[in-house]
C-alpha cells in the first residue's frame, strides 16, 4: 500500500467528532501531503513550539488543528494536536506555582472520538484539583471534539466571527472498488468470521456493515452529548436539538453554547482582572474581632449567571459561610462569671453544612433532569434538609403523575339520579311547590 492509500485509510478507518467539511479536507490534505519526498525536513519545520505563558500568571494552552489520540508522521504533516500533549500542557500549567489561571486557545474543527472523552474528563479533574480557573476562547473555531474540550471551561468566549458547535459524530467509508477495477485490480479477502471484512475499502458497504457503523456512531454521539451537556449545565435534549449545527459569535451565546463574545486578549485580561478582584475581596486574614456572626446564603453559579470570580457584588459563597463557622468566636465571658456550656464544634458544623449543601445541589440537579426547578441556595437558606427536599420532589412528581392520569382518563357520564346537584334542585322544587 502506498503512502497515499495509507493516508486515506488512516482517516477513513475510524469515527470522528469533526465538522464534515473539515473531514473531507483532511482526507484531501493527507492524500496530497503523503506524496512529499522530504518528510523529515517538513516534520522538523512544523514541530510545535512550547506553550506560552502571558504576563500576570495566565497560561495559554493552544488546542489547534485536527485533534488525534496519537500523533504520527501523518498527523504531524496535517498540523494536528495530540490529546496527550493537550493533557500534559494543562497539567503543567495547573502545577506551576507561578500560573494563577489557564486559558485554552481553541482553533480546531474537531478530531478523533478515540481518546476524546477521557481527555475531557482528565481536564475537568485537573481543573477541580488545582482550584485554578480554566477559561477557553473559540478563536476561531471550537467544533465537535474541540467544543467538547472547550466545554470544560468555567467561561467560554467566542470571537465575533468564531464558530462553536457541530456536536456530532461522523464515520466515513472509502469505496475503492471502482478505482480497483479501472486499475485492473481484483481483491480477494480470505477471512474467518462473517464480519471480519465488513467495511473494507475494496467492496461497496454492505447493509449489515452500514447498520453496525451507524450503531457505533449513535453510541458515541450519546456519550458526546452527555459530556457536553454536563459541562455546560444544559439538558441533553438541548444539545441534541442543535442537530450538530454551527453557531457563530453572538448566536453561540444566545444558544447557550458560549458565555461571552470576545477575543483571546480580552479573555486573558478579564481573567487577570477576575483574579485580582478575588484577591482584593479576600483581603488579609480576618481577625477574630472582624468575623461575621451571620453568614449570608450561598450561591450557585448557573450557566448564564455572573461568574463568581468577577462578580464583585456577589453574596458570600458557601466557602465564606464555612470559613466563618470554622473560626471560633472570641471568648468574651467575664472572669467573674461561670463559663457557659461548651459550644458545638465549629468545624464539625462547617463540615455538616458543606455536606448538606453538596447533597442539596445534587438533588437539585437530579430534579432538573426530571423537569422540576429547585433553587438549592433557597433551600439551604430556609434550612431545608436533603431528605425533606427529596420528599417535596417526590410529592411534586406524584401530583404531576396524578394530573396526567386525570387528563388522560375521560370522565364517565353520570346519570341524573346520581347527580347531587340535580337531586338538590329537585328537593328545592318540591319544597317550593308545597
Amino acid at each position: 500500500m502506498n503512502l497515499t492509500s495509507l493516508a486515506a485509510s488512516r482517516i477513513a478507518g475510524r469515527p470522528w467528532a469533526i465538522a464534515p467539511a473539515s473531514l473531507e479536507a483532511l482526507v484531501a490534505s493527507a492524500t496530497a501531503l503523503a506524496s512529499l519526498n522530504d518528510l523529515p525536513s517538513w516534520l522538523e519545520a512544523t514541530r510545535p513550539r512550547d506553550d506560552p505563558v502571558s504576563e500576570g500568571g495566565i497560561a495559554i494552552v493552544p488546542v489547534l488543528g485536527p485533534l488525534v489520540a496519537r500523533s504520527d508522521w501523518l498527523t504531524a504533516l496535517l498540523g494536528a494536536s495530540e490529546y496527550g500533549a493537550v493533557a500534559e500542557a494543562v497539567t503543567a500549567a495547573a502545577g506551576d506555582p507561578e500560573v494563577r489561571g489557564i486559558v485554552l486557545q481553541v482553533d480546531s474543527p474537531g478530531g478523533e472520538v478515540g481518546g476524546l472523552l477521557d481527555l475531557v474528563e482528565t481536564i475537568g479533574s485537573i481543573k477541580a484539583h488545582s482550584g485554578k480557573p480554566l477559561w477557553a476562547v473559540a478563536s476561531e473555531a471550537a467544533l465537535s471534539a474541540a467544543y467538547a474540550i472547550a466545554s470544560v471551561a468555567d467561561r467560554l468566549y467566542v470571537t465575533r466571527t468564531g464558530e462553536v458547535g457541530s456536536i456530532g459524530v461522523v464515520a466515513m467509508h472509502r469505496d475503492e472498488s471502482a478505482a480497483d477495477a479501472m486499475a485492473g485490480l481484483k481483491w480477494t479477502l480470505i477471512h474467518a468470521g462473517a464480519r471480519k471484512t465488513d467495511g473494507n475499502p475494496h467492496e461497496p458497504l454492505s447493509p449489515r456493515a452500514m447498520a453496525d457503523i451507524q450503531a457505533d456512531v449513535d453510541g458515541l454521539y450519546d456519550a458526546l452529548v452527555a459530556i457536553v451537556a454536563g459541562n455546560r449545565g444544559l439538558h441533553a435534549d438541548a444539545i441534541r436539538a442543535t442537530q450538530a449545527a454551527i453557531y457563530r459569535g453572538e448566536r453561540a451565546v444566545k444558544a447557550g453554547l458560549a458565555d461571552r463574545v470576545g477575543a483571546l486578549a480580552q479573555a486573558v485580561a478579564d481573567l487577570r482582572a477576575a483574579l485580582e478582584t478575588k484577591r482584593i475581596r479576600a483581603g488579609p486574614p480576618a481577625s477574630r474581632s472582624t468575623i461575621r456572626q451571620s453568614p449570608s446564603p450561598a450561591r450557585i453559579r448557573t450557566m448564564n449567571s455572573p461568574d463568581p470570580l468577577i462578580d464583585a457584588t456577589a453574596e458570600n459563597s458557601l466557602e465564606d459561610v464555612v470559613s466563618d463557622l470554622s473560626e471560633a468566636p472570641p471568648d468574651t465571658t467575664p472572669p467573674d462569671r461561670p463559663s457557659p456550656a461548651p459550644a458545638p464544634d465549629a468545624r464539625a458544623i462547617a463540615d455538616r453544612l458543606r455536606g448538606e449543601f453538596s447533597e442539596i445541589a445534587t438533588v437539585a440537579a437530579q430534579a432538573a433532569r426530571l423537569g422540576l426547578a429547585i433553587d438549592a441556595a433557597d433551600a439551604m437558606r430556609r434550612g431545608l434538609k436533603p431528605d425533606a427536599l427529596r420528599r417535596t420532589i417526590l410529592e411534586k412528581l406524584a401530583a404531576r403523575s396524578e394530573a396526567a392520569d386525570v387528563i388522560a382518563s375521560a370522565p364517565q357520564p353520570a346519570t341524573a339520579g346520581d347527580s347531587p346537584i340535580i337531586r338538590r334542585a329537585r328537593e328545592r322544587a318540591a319544597t317550593g311547590s308545597r
